[in-house]
């Protein structure tokens, strides 16, 4: 059956090729399948059922619950926003206190699931979420930085930026200045992501390195740059993702909001000279291609899918992304779904991806795609739902537009 949508899609997206029209093909039949399907397989929690520690506090919550607010908001079916509020009140006590949160690990990771905090205050009022949402923002007033003031990954990566934290707490943060009044955050929260480009940014490539660190003391870092060596794919994703949506935040006349849009633009347009002309889709390490061992990775083809449709949506990109999204996406479905008893399983998601720690993990090419795998892991399919969604909206804004 699935088969059988992509290849529909894929005709309807010729046809709208061939057309001249940006007219989106997914329907929301499409979308409430892929949210639908992750309800019924995960009914009470979002947790890997053979991983204890996943039912803690976690930022791969965090993406799954932003994914069922935008599901609610574009569709108003109360079962997500219903799911939405359950699974935070798991959580949280009638004091704003967050079970299995831990303050003093100053885990950037722990800030993400903040949001669904923000969307549940907004919508309900409930104190309790404002309460919660403050003791992650107290976290992020006190948390560790460089000498030049970016924010340490964690406690235990000291003098270390990743590009995953971007995305861990950078639209939180920005949300919550927006709904709270504080303006003055936006300047920090902007440095973050100057800084990623300053000690990140490869000129040769255009793509980003995962980490770096400011002391060069790591195994895993240049001694010279204090860069790690390896472009992965989820990082980029990750980074990406970050950037296109704290800009729905930031003012419009903030003076640096130009160049985070440029930032974005820049690593849309290099991308595309590392998508696999095959596939449509992106490698595991991005730059190495069809390289022994490497393979295409789908969280983080997902994630540069969902960004090229927002960038479109927002007037960030030109419409030529819209069109390479929806191929991208329509390979997706053909090439990495299955389908079971009518559930749906994403494939090829690599489950994991870090810097140091024990075991070490030392950024190289043979680290990255040595990590395992795993079906319907939540990053990948947290992604696959932020596509499926930012599709379904604008397709639901070209209709009321056409009518």
């Amino acid at each position: 059956m699935i088969r059988f949508i992509a290849f529909l899609f894929i005709l309807l997206f010729s046809y709208c090729s061939n057309h001249n029209t940006s007219q989106i093909n997914l329907s929301e039949i499409d979308a409430a399948r892929i949210f639908t399907s992750f309800i019924e397989l995960h009914p009470d929690t979002i947790a890997y059922k053979s991983e204890a520690k996943s039912y803690r506090w976690n930022y791969e919550q965090g993406l799954i619950l932003e994914a069922f607010y935008r599901m609610w908001k574009v569709s108003n079916e109360q079962k997500y926003f219903d799911y939405l509020k359950k699974n935070i009140d798991y959580y949280i006590e009638s004091d704003g206190t967050i079970k299995t949160y831990k303050p003093g690990d100053y885990n950037l990771d722990n800030i993400a699931p903040g949001r669904a905090l923000l969307h549940l205050y907004a919508e309900t009022k409930q104190e309790k979420y404002r309460k919660a949402a403050g003791i992650l923002m107290k976290q992020i007033e006190n948390q560790p930085k460089t000498t030049e003031g970016g924010f340490w990954h964690k406690e235990i990566y000291p003098f270390q930026m990743w590009l995953d934290g971007l995305f861990m707490a950078e639209p939180f943060n920005t949300e919550y200045a927006a709904m709270f009044n504080k303006p003055e955050k936006f300047d920090e929260i902007i440095q973050q992501f100057l800084l990623i480009q300053n000690h990140l940014l490869d000129k040769k490539t255009g793509l980003y390195y995962h980490g770096w660190d400011e002391s060069r003391k790591q195994k895993w870092a240049d001694p010279e740059t204090g860069r790690s060596s390896s472009f992965w794919g989820r990082a980029n994703g990750w980074f990406m993702m970050a950037m296109v949506d704290v800009l729905d935040y930031i003012p419009e006349n903030h003076p640096d909001r130009s160049n985070v849009i440029k930032m974005f633009k820049n690593l849309a347009a290099t991308l595309l000279n590392y998508r696999d002309s095959g596939t449509k889709l992106w490698y595991q390490v991005v730059d190495q291609g069809a390289r022994e061992g490497n393979y295409i990775e789908t969280s983080s083809s997902l994630m540069f899918i969902y960004s090229y449709v927002k960038g479109v949506s927002k007037g960030y990109l030109p419409e030529k992304y819209l069109q390479l999204a929806n191929e991208s996406y329509g390979s997706v479905l053909n090439n990495f779904i299955n389908e079971s008893n009518g559930l749906l399983y994403l494939q090829n998601t690599v489950s994991v991806g870090g810097l140091g720690g024990e075991p070490y993990r030392d950024g190289s090419f043979e680290y990255y795609v040595g990590e395992p795998m795993r079906i319907n892991d939540f990053k990948g399919y947290g992604a696959l739902m932020f596509a499926s969604v930012e599709l379904m909206k604008l397709n639901v804004k070209q209709e009321k537009i056409q009518h």
